[in-house]
C-alpha cells in the first residue's frame, strides 16, 4: 500500500501496488465488510485518479 484515507470512516480507500500498477481498493465496513477493487493501471493515470477521488471529483 502506497497510500490510504484515515481509517477513522466507515469507507477507507487505499493507494496500492503490484507488479509495477497501481490499483484503488475500496473497504466499506458495516455489518457486512465489502471490499471492490479498480483496474490495475500505469501509476501516471491512477495517481490522476488517486487525486481526483480525494478531491471529491469521483467516488
Amino acid at each position: 500500500m502506497r497510500r490510504h484515507t484515515c481509517e477513522c470512516k466507515a469507507t477507507i480507500y487505499e493507494l496500492c501496488a503490484a507488479g509495477g500498477l497501481l490499483f484503488i481498493r475500496r473497504t466499506t465496513r458495516g455489518k457486512k465488510v465489502e471490499i471492490r477493487e479498480t483496474e490495475r493501471l500505469v501509476a501516471a493515470r491512477m495517481e490522476e485518479l488517486w487525486v481526483r477521488l480525494l478531491s471529491g471529483e469521483v467516488h
